[in-house]
């Protein structure tokens, strides 16, 4: 998660990586829930029950501090966003909804611009 809000950072708006004490602005944020097997849609088949699609759905709390004014710039509890699969290609949906995050994130950011 750290790399790719990292390169959105850097890549889409046009940021450069300091050390935190040199930083105008600190983005934190942490995993508060990942959950890699929802089932979606299931096939039954006689005598049991496929499950056919899934999804992963992380979710997370995000701040971005302006350490210069010391205060908060954006800042989500509780952003979630989900990727389907379909078995057993967890990582496919990880990587969707990771991209949704980041995009939620770097539009967080933007917004305060």
């Amino acid at each position: 998660m750290n790399d790719a809000v990292l390169e959105a950072f850097q890549g889409r708006l046009g940021l450069r990586p300091a050390a935190e004490s040199n930083a105008d602005a600190v983005v934190r944020g942490r995993v508060v829930r990942y959950e890699p097997d929802i089932p979606l849609s299931f096939l039954a088949g006689q005598g049991r029950t496929d499950v056919t699609r899934r999804q992963v759905q992380i979710t997370v709390d995000v701040e971005i501090l302006d350490q210069r004014a010391g205060k908060t710039l954006w800042q989500r509890q509780g952003l979630s966003e989900v990727g389907e699969y379909q078995p057993p290609q967890e990582a496919a949906g990880r990587k969707v909804a990771l991209q949704k995050l980041v995009n939620d994130i770097v539009d967080g950011a933007q917004s305060q611009w």
